[in-house]
């Protein structure tokens, strides 16, 4: 083993920087229900749209983007229909637009750390928004100028949780591999999902109030290096005392001890979390602050939560990107229902 310790980390991974990318139209919730049934040409259901526009208006959320505006849809009518075969265009929107919706992300990123794109060593792309090989990965590598030999790392059909995924399939990497810098991205279109409503499915209704497209890039690594990168967390294995003497019991005093970056999945989800471990309000600002701005932009949305946490830390004037806490969960809620966490250590916050 002692063979094998000078390629691995000295410590643990950190992230380093953070982008986030929507498309440009933003759709008004208030609105949405509207453009919905109009462009599906469905208007004469109005019970149905009665119904959507209820749980629009009770979902949370203030906006989301789409990358499929009324152009796009017009000119792909098969999409607005129900169940009319629609799978290739829907298929070909996603192979050219998940990369480039990643590509705004991972630019910001890269920005904000502001070392040369050659050291980046990794990339780790997840996506539930289609299927191709080579995939969006090897796309997005070309159309950031990265090195043909980066080492690379396609996560398909995470689902929702896909955010918390690649956190801990980059830790497990970056600290086996010394030195590495790693481009985490997640990157979600609901150009795949997007369907006319129909009374036999109605469960179909939710998923259209709610979600949304966006993407997040994380410049992950370890050992950073001093007065050159600024770490905002340290990515650790959720097996800490504090974690296992809370969960003991689910609502311990214990759980608002720490900070919380839960993937906004819905009102109903969000409520239940705070309800059942008895989190104050403010526990879950940031992740209810995302899903009012965004809606659910599937495995990108924890990201976001994410970046909101360190900007809320930051206005705060908090010691630590944690909102002043030391150690927090970054949780991501999957299909099924299934469950991703990954602990963090949070950092003083540094100014720009």
């Amino acid at each position: 083993m002692a063979a094998y310790k000078h390629e691995r980390a000295v410590g643990p991974a950190t992230k380093l920087a953070i982008g986030k990318a929507t498309p440009p139209t933003a759709y008004p919730q208030s609105e949405y229900p509207d453009f919905f049934f109009k462009i599906t040409n469905i208007e004469n259901k109005t019970a149905l749209k009665a119904k959507f526009a209820r749980i629009c208006n009770n979902s949370g959320i203030k906006q989301r983007y789409f990358h499929c505006t009324e152009e796009i849809l017009k000119a792909n009518p098969q999409m607005c229909t129900y169940q009319d075969a629609s799978l290739d265009v829907r298929q070909d929107i996603a192979i050219r637009e998940v990369p480039r919706l990643a590509e705004k992300a991972a630019i910001q990123a890269l920005t904000e750390w502001g070392q040369p794109r050659s050291q980046i060593t990794h990339v780790v792309f997840a996506t539930t928004s289609g299927v191709n090989m080579p995939g969006a990965d090897l796309t997005l590598t070309r159309l950031l100028g990265l090195s043909p030999t980066v080492n690379r790392t396609m996560l398909y059909q995470q689902g929702c949780f896909g955010g918390a995924t690649v956190l801990r399939v980059a830790k497990d990497l970056a600290e086996n591999n010394k030195g590495a810098r790693f481009l985490t991205v997640v990157s979600e279109l609901t150009c795949v999902t997007f369907r006319a409503p129909n009374e036999e499915h109605l469960y179909n209704l939710v998923g259209s109030a709610i979600f949304g497209d966006g993407a997040s890039c994380l410049i992950i690594g370890p050992d950073p290096v001093p007065k050159v990168e600024r770490p905002h967390f340290e990515i650790h294995w959720n097996t800490l005392p504090i974690f296992n003497k809370a969960i003991e019991v689910a609502g311990s005093p214990a759980w608002n001890d720490i900070f919380w970056c839960v993937h906004p999945g819905g009102r109903a989800i969000l409520d239940e979390v705070e309800k059942t471990l008895n989190l104050r309000p403010e526990k879950m600002a940031a992740t209810r602050k995302v899903f009012y701005d965004y809606g659910n932009m599937s495995g990108a949305s924890v990201l976001f939560v994410l970046d909101q946490m360190r900007k809320q830390s930051a206005e705060l004037n908090a010691a630590t990107t944690g909102e002043g806490c030391e150690w927090g969960l970054v949780v991501g809620f999957g299909p099924g229902l299934t469950v991703e966490v990954s602990v963090l250590k949070a950092l003083p916050v540094v100014s720009s």
